[in-house]
């Protein structure tokens, strides 16, 4: 007897930081389908990397910043336009050191310190709705533990 294939979904997974000094958060403006968007430093999970190691690779990567993740913020659930799935997976960090040399990923326009509050005003530039929720959680005081994130051998 034939049976229909089901297809498995298979969210893209990626992480995403938020670094504070300050008072101001560390963003990327980025170039995304002809337009510039502001983003967290994010990226894709690669195959046999921890969601931590993949936190602060994306981070150095994109921004020029080696920093020292300080907790989970949390797993974010999304589907894009398109219906692409996604999972987030989001860290709060601290810079550490800045290496203004080193080139940006591609599409990455600068890596910037804005307010909260700045933004906030500038919402119709973010990347999609995570950014927002991600900052305003970690802006509530959302941290867990990173122990909350383990990669088993």
């Amino acid at each position: 007897m034939n049976t229909p294939q089901t297809q498995r979904w298979a969210p893209h997974v990626t992480v995403a930081t938020v670094v504070s000094r300050a008072g101001q958060l560390l963003l990327v403006e980025e170039d995304k389908e002809g337009r510039r968007v502001l983003n967290q430093p994010a990226g894709h999970l690669e195959p046999g990397e921890s969601l931590l190691e993949a936190a602060v690779r994306e981070t150095r990567e994109e921004t020029g910043w080696d920093v020292r993740l300080t907790g989970f913020i949390g797993t974010y659930q999304w589907s894009a336009p398109d219906g692409s799935p996604f999972l987030r997976f989001a860290f709060a960090a601290e810079p550490v050191n800045h290496h203004p040399q080193q080139p940006l990923d591609e599409g990455i326009v600068q890596a910037l310190w804005l307010s909260p509050t700045a933004l906030q005003a500038d919402m119709a530039r973010l990347r999609s709705p995570l950014v927002w929720q991600t900052v305003s959680d970690w802006l509530a005081g959302q941290r867990f533990p990173l122990s909350m994130v383990r990669q088993v051998q």
